[in-house]
């Protein structure tokens, strides 16, 4: 039996995906479920990919043998942008192949693969390709990360309309209280996409997470 795979995106860069990544690894496995979670793409690092740090300390579990030997990221980069330019700087090429070989490798041992994306949806990992794109070839379900700053009503909108678009199964909104922001935009704006997706994503959670310390 092969894992289930939740590719985890949000509606825009520095929007909490990774603490969201780590948050939701832990409340799997407080639920008795094996669960690994994996980054498809760590740009702005060296060595062992940073956002996995953090999903191990949220989980508050060491590195694991697939962290070490790089299947839990099969791509680091250097310098802190796109996927796509971050690959052309090292004169690299990102195989999407060999991102779906080592999800499947995961799949094999674990109940759960957390698959992160880098940055938003749009983002390229080459000059043809989007992480949208990877994850309608996929059909992975998606767990959407959003917040309650200024902007965010339209961006989650958006999110949610191209991911319709592409027949994309939503399988949840994580609403990110942390930083927090202005609280009467920060209410309306929980209260608007509760009801939006109440009328027209009603097999869609919602679910809030406030700030975690690490």
């Amino acid at each position: 039996m092969t894992a289930t795979v939740l590719f985890v995106t949000g509606i825009d860069t520095d929007i909490g995906k990774s603490i969201v990544t780590g948050w939701y690894a832990k409340k799997l496995m407080q639920q008795g479920a094996r669960v690994i979670t994996q980054k498809i793409i760590q740009t702005g690092c060296q060595g062992i990919a940073e956002d996995l740090l953090i999903h191990r300390k949220i989980q508050g579990i060491d590195l694991t043998e697939e962290d070490r030997n790089g299947v839990t990221c099969p791509y680091v980069f250097s310098y802190p942008c796109s996927p796509h330019l971050a690959a052309k700087l090292e004169q690299r090429e990102i195989d999407d192949k060999k991102i779906e070989k080592y999800t499947a490798l995961l799949s094999e041992k674990y109940d759960y693969v957390l698959l992160e994306g880098a940055g938003g949806l749009c983002v390229p990992y080459n000059e043809e390709k989007t992480t949208l794109d990877y994850i309608a070839e996929q059909q992975y379900p998606v767990i959407l990360v959003t917040s309650g700053k200024l902007g965010s009503i339209n961006h989650t909108l958006l999110n949610l309309q191209i991911l319709h678009s592409k027949s994309i199964k939503i399988h949840s909104v994580i609403y990110n209280l942390h930083p927090k922001t202005d609280e009467i935009i920060s209410q309306e704006t929980e209260a608007f996409l509760r009801q939006y997706l109440a009328k027209n994503h009603p097999q869609t959670q919602f679910e809030i997470i406030n700030f975690i310390e690490m």
